[in-house]
């Protein structure tokens, strides 16, 4: 066998052994491969029992109110009478009300909202926009969007499984009433407005309809 092919077949030999050597530090790519990303961290349990003793941390609730405070104990008491409640998903579902039931009152139609409405607050804004009506004045609104919403206070009561929680809204909007003559009497149609609301909505818990209705507005 001349040299130069000895040679070559020595090289070949050399390029397959690198070749997987390499294969089984680095393993394999078969066409694209994304860059890895950190996952984000699985969120805990609902509730995570530490130690195997009774002490029970609801982080939906931790999340959202003070440890030993009335608004979590309240919070923690609603869950164990309907455990379909979260907190998070409630102030989702809130975020959403706040939304529809104020730009449906700034139209002046409450058709749409009026299961998610007690009768007390839906005979106040009805009272509100009949006025409006009977003076000729209409309200051209633009909702922007809703910049927080915060829990303020929660209670609940065992006995009759009535369930009531305060939600701090703060949106902005675009709105202006006009008169009859089409002047504008309040607002600004080209300035949006920042605008502050304390909700309280109330729900019996355990009751097949998941419905909360807003009860008080602040």
């Amino acid at each position: 066998m001349s040299n130069p092919l000895l040679q070559l077949l020595v090289l070949a030999g050399i390029a397959i052994f690198l070749i997987l050597r390499l294969r089984n530090v680095l393993g394999t790519r078969d066409g694209f491969e994304p860059p890895k990303v950190d996952q984000p961290a699985r969120s805990p349990a609902r509730f995570e029992v530490i130690d195997g003793s009774a002490d029970e941390i609801d982080h939906d609730v931790l999340d959202h109110a003070e440890a030993g405070s009335s608004t979590a104990d309240a919070l923690v008491a609603m869950k164990r009478a309907d455990p379909s409640f979260g907190v998070r998903d409630f102030l989702g579902g809130a975020r959403q009300a706040y939304e529809m039931i104020l730009m449906a009152f700034e139209r002046g139609d409450l058709t749409e909202v009026r299961p998610f409405l007690s009768e007390p607050v839906a005979e106040a804004f009805q009272s509100v926009i009949d006025q409006r009506t009977s003076q000729g004045q209409t309200v051209e609104a633009q909702y922007l969007g809703t910049r927080d919403t915060a829990l303020a206070a929660a209670e609940f009561d065992p006995s009759t499984g009535l369930a009531e929680i305060s939600v701090r809204f703060l949106g902005e909007l675009i709105a202006a009433t006009r008169d009859a003559d089409g002047n504008v009497i309040e607002g600004d149609p080209k300035a949006a407005r920042k605008q502050k609301d304390l909700w309280t909505f109330a729900r019996t818990m355990g009751q097949d309809d998941p419905n909360w209705q807003l009860v008080a507005t602040g």
